[in-house]
């Protein structure tokens, strides 16, 4: 905006200063042209008198030394012949005019101007005291013509291009004035993109920005108020599951002693432990960057949790990749609800027996990313952009449809993404993808390519089961 609008300021004040100044700088070319051959006239002037008394060679040559253009050598006289006597007439001075420009001033008997070597000469028809016309010639050097045309013309390319900066500066500071309150503006939105919801502009510069900062400013409040208030219903929301979770509690410690015992009282100590979090992470009032956590642990912690189940549906558990910290920026508690939601889907959409995989891809410095698969042998997906699509309860009975969301919305926390396509083993490879920069700026590309690569990947697959995910 700011070098756009010193461009059209720059034009047209080139245009204001071409249209004054080319007309301007010829009228001043003009005028000396005039002054220059006014004087001629006035020094030929001089001489009417004395042809008009004499026409004697001493008398008229002392005459024409006491003019300046005689006395610089810049005129001639030329006397016509006396009436019967042939050959009597002479010119006084050098001439450099031609006889035909000579002749046809006399014939005319009015002033004109001819071209001569170096300059112009001006000849001006003259009575002489015998009736007859003499014709007085005044020499005009171009120089003399031209006297002062440069310097004025320099002044007035001074003059404009004068102008020209100054409209360009005053250009300049007005689209500072314009674009410091929209860089400002854009920035504070970007700022509460990434969460930094006490972000405010300053209502300054013209009033549409002003308009436009006071909206923003409104906006951001009200934003503060709504995720206020949604913290607040999550936290209530949860609060109220501490009951029949009590209840839960009793019963599973009334179980008595055996395997099954165990699994229960640990899953409602671990769903005790979630809702807590959850009540903490709700009730507090200023946004942070988790401070990341090591994939491989948790996922060697989310298998042991599943190992049971799987041990008891009697299916074939493969892991890899989880022998070393692979370190990600996503918190522990979030990555360990995708990867239930990621297993728990496997667990309630293929049949007993079906054997599944998880492997931990650490791309490292070479690509800044850590990848976990999720592979199963089961019989794949109809529609893998369907499943992407999922999120609005149409998952079956007790379903809300959120689990793939939730694993989506981890990974693009990172600014990776989440993707399904057909496994090794033949059945679905849902591909968590987390960035290790944490940055946002390739995230929307990812999502606009994300339906295209679901497609290549997925290929040829084999109806048979939807994909919903199990709830975290």
């Amino acid at each position: 905006m700011r070098w756009a609008l010193v461009k059209v300021c720059l034009a047209v004040t080139a245009m204001v200063v071409v249209a004054f100044a080319v007309p301007l700088g010829l009228v001043v070319k003009e005028l000396a042209r005039d002054r220059a051959f006014a004087d001629a006239e006035r020094q030929a002037a001089t001489i009417g008198p004395a042809l008009a008394i004499t026409t004697e060679r001493a008398r008229l040559q002392r005459a024409v030394a006491s003019t300046q253009a005689g006395g610089d050598g810049r005129m001639a006289v030329h006397v016509p012949d006396q009436p019967g006597e042939p050959g009597s007439g002479y010119d006084l001075g050098r001439s450099r005019a031609g006889r035909e420009e000579l002749a046809t001033a006399r014939r005319f008997g009015r002033a004109s101007v001819s071209a001569a070597p170096g300059g112009y000469a001006l000849l001006q028809p003259t009575a002489v005291s015998t009736g007859q016309v003499a014709v007085v010639e005044v020499y005009v050097p171009r120089d003399v013509v031209t006297s002062g045309v440069t310097t004025s013309w320099l002044v007035l390319a001074g003059v404009g291009l004068a102008l020209i900066v100054g409209a360009v500066a005053t250009a300049d500071r007005l689209g500072t004035r314009l674009v410091r309150p929209a860089r400002r503006l854009a920035g504070a939105a970007h700022d509460l993109g990434r969460g930094e919801l006490g972000v405010r502009v300053p209502e300054e510069g013209p009033a549409e920005l002003r308009a436009a900062a006071a909206a923003f400013n409104s906006m951001a409040d009200q934003v503060v108020q709504l995720l206020a208030s949604e913290r607040e219903l999550a936290a209530d929301l949860s609060h109220r599951l501490r009951t029949p979770l009590t209840v839960l509690r009793l019963n599973a410690a009334s179980l008595g002693e055996g395997p099954a015992a165990d699994q229960t009282r640990a899953a409602v100590a671990q769903l005790e432990r979630e809702v807590d979090q959850i009540i903490r992470t709700a009730r507090q009032h200023k946004t942070h960057t988790p401070s990341g956590c090591d994939a491989a642990e948790v996922v060697r912690e989310r298998m042991e949790f599943w190992s049971a189940l799987a041990e008891d549906e009697g299916r074939t558990v493969r892991l890899a990749g989880v022998d070393r910290p692979v370190r990600v920026p996503v918190a522990r508690s979030e990555l360990a609800a995708a990867l239930d939601a990621l297993l728990g889907n496997v667990f309630r959409h293929t049949p007993e027996g079906t054997a599944l995989a998880v492997d931990v891809h650490d791309g490292g410095a070479a690509t800044h990313s850590v990848i976990i698969l999720v592979s199963d042998a089961g019989p794949g997906i109809d529609d893998p952009d369907a499943a992407l699509r999922r999120g609005h309860g149409d998952g079956g009975p007790g379903s809300t449809g959120l689990g793939l969301d939730i694993v989506r919305r981890v990974a693009e926390s990172t600014g990776g993404d989440l993707r399904i396509g057909r496994s090794v083993l033949g059945g679905t490879e849902v591909r968590m993808w987390l960035s290790l920069n944490g940055g946002s700026a390739d995230r929307g590309q990812r999502r606009r390519g994300r339906k295209k690569k679901v497609r290549d990947r997925a290929g040829p697959v084999r109806s048979g089961r939807p994909v919903e995910p199990a709830e975290s």
